[in-house]
């Protein structure tokens, strides 16, 4: 019964660390990720925006799989957020100073959109590989 409880918590922590990077993601932009992909069906936003849920998940599975303690899990996975946001930035403003991911993305941009959904994936698999103890 005792990992069954600890299952949940693992799982229930990792969705809502996933919503609150989600959500840190979103406000990172100053575009409206909801209402390209919903309504205007906007491929391009949808990949950025699925690069960087699946790289945080990554992160956060190893961060469940590898921590010691809960709180190592949660410091981890937090970890993992923030560093998907300084990666973007880097991305954008350091390696592609004379473009605007944002603004590519927003126009329909596949190849930039396809580029940031891999470099999403890429940093949550090193930010996963290097959860060791």
């Amino acid at each position: 019964m005792e990992s069954f409880v600890s299952t949940l918590l693992y799982l229930g922590s990792g969705l809502i660390l996933l919503f609150i990077g989600f959500i840190a993601f979103t406000f990172s932009t100053k575009m409206s990720e909801q209402k390209l992909i919903l309504e205007d069906g906007n491929i391009a936003v949808a990949l950025k925006l699925a690069g960087k849920l699946v790289g945080l998940a990554i992160v956060i599975m190893s961060s469940a799989k590898y921590s010691v303690s809960f709180t190592d899990f949660i410091i981890w996975s937090l970890i993992g957020v923030l560093a998907q946001m300084v990666t973007y930035w880097i991305a954008e403003f350091i390696l592609f100073p004379k473009v605007s991911f944002a603004k590519k993305v927003e126009e329909g941009n596949i190849a930039v959109a396809i580029l940031l959904f891999t470099l999403s994936v890429t940093v949550g698999l090193l930010i996963s590989g290097s959860i060791s103890y």
